[in-house]
């Protein structure tokens, strides 16, 4: 007896514009410019939130998602879905980031564990992974400055 034929879905896929906003400086040029801009989004959650900045080839940002949102003092972060849409952006690069409910800067093992994991997947899909910024009270950690990538 052979098996009935399998239903296989035909899909596309496309970024779905939420809102927008201004960004004056035009281009990130550092990461003291990735926080100003990540902190737009970061500041009063209570919950850590994780984003992906994605930039052209200038390091001009043209899309900025929220990838994951979680507990008040965890979050799982998978390559697959900080990339999605980056890819779906044409990314030339990208600048991850995500805040500490506690205030706190200090980026833990699981950070510098999941952005050298980003950045290992970045050198293969060919997107750059520029900076991960950790955002506290007032102030912020590049782990790129601080020698993770």
């Amino acid at each position: 007896m052979s098996k009935p034929a399998k239903r296989i879905n035909i899909v596309s896929l496309k970024l779905v514009k939420e809102s927008s906003l201004l960004y004056k400086e035009r281009s990130v040029r550092s990461p003291e410019d990735g926080y100003q801009l990540m902190k737009l989004f970061l500041a009063d959650k209570d919950r850590e939130h994780f984003i992906v900045t994605s930039l052209d080839t200038k390091n001009q940002p043209v899309s900025i998602n929220v990838c994951h949102i979680g507990s008040l003092n965890a979050s799982i972060v998978h390559p697959r879905e900080v990339m999605k849409s980056a890819i779906l952006s044409n990314a030339a690069s990208i600048i991850v980031g995500h805040n500490h409910p506690s205030g706190l800067r200090e980026p833990s093992k699981e950070d510098i564990e999941v952005t050298r994991r980003l950045a290992e997947a970045g050198k293969i899909i060919g997107i750059d992974v520029l900076d991960h910024i950790i955002v506290g009270d007032e102030s912020f950690i590049s782990l790129k400055e601080k020698g993770y990538i």
